[in-house]
């Protein structure tokens, strides 16, 4: 599969990394689908680009969820890849954490995502490609990030099973463990406070390196 006008739905495109990897992609010829949560962020983005499609979610409504890649197939023509950019930050000791926010910690990180996986898989031709970002929590789980940690890592355990899974459908999953970034992702914690967290890596390179070429490389395949 070549890459020129390969079709890429974005969720998470109004962040951080869900962002750039849209930036990267556009600037790579592909046709492109963006899905956020900020509504007015991800029409600005989406004109940005040069007026792609968009669709606003909601992390706690699953079933819209699994409908985003069903919606940018549509909007697409087809769908040949996936990239899920989405999560927030929560830190705290596990004898403390309040119910609700690890409540909204596997929501968001592991819940959601794989719910809009599910959807891609469900309608994703031969040859696609699925990218979604877990971290280096995963491989290096810290104090006071407990709850954080095991979301991302029940995304990360889901993920390579699905992987095996869909491997015989020739599409292809990619669980991405993205290093900590300068992003200022862990000041917008929705509980607690982070710890020293030490530099984090440039965006930009980060994202190229870990998202849009192994997204590309893989449809070239």
């Amino acid at each position: 599969m070549g890459v020129d006008g390969a079709r890429v739905l974005v969720v998470g495109a109004t962040g951080e990394i869900g962002g750039q990897a849209a930036g990267q992609l556009a600037e790579r010829g592909t046709a492109l689908a963006l899905a956020g949560r900020n509504r007015d962020r991800l029409e600005e983005r989406a004109s940005a680009l040069g007026e792609r499609p968009w669709r606003s979610f909601d992390a706690y409504d699953l079933d819209g969820c699994a409908q985003l890649a069903p919606w940018a197939k549509a909007a697409l023509g087809d769908l040949d890849a996936l990239v899920v950019a989405i999560g927030v930050a929560g830190f705290g000791s596990a004898a403390k954490m309040p119910e609700a926010s690890a409540e909204h910690l596997f929501t968001v990180n592991a819940l959601a995502p794989m719910a809009v996986v599910r959807g891609a898989l469900a309608v994703m031709p031969p040859g696609g490609v699925v990218s979604v970002v877990t971290g280096e929590i995963v491989d290096r789980p810290a104090l006071a990030m407990a709850d954080y940690a095991a979301a991302k890592t029940a995304l990360a355990t889901w993920l390579e099973v699905a992987a095996r899974e869909v491997r015989r459908d020739r599409i292809t999953v990619m669980d991405v463990r993205m290093p900590h970034l300068d992003t200022g992702f862990a000041a917008r914690a929705v509980v607690g406070t982070a710890p020293a967290l030490g530099p984090g890596a440039a965006p930009v390179e980060a994202v190229r390196e870990h998202v849009v070429l192994p997204v590309l490389d893989a449809l070239r395949r």
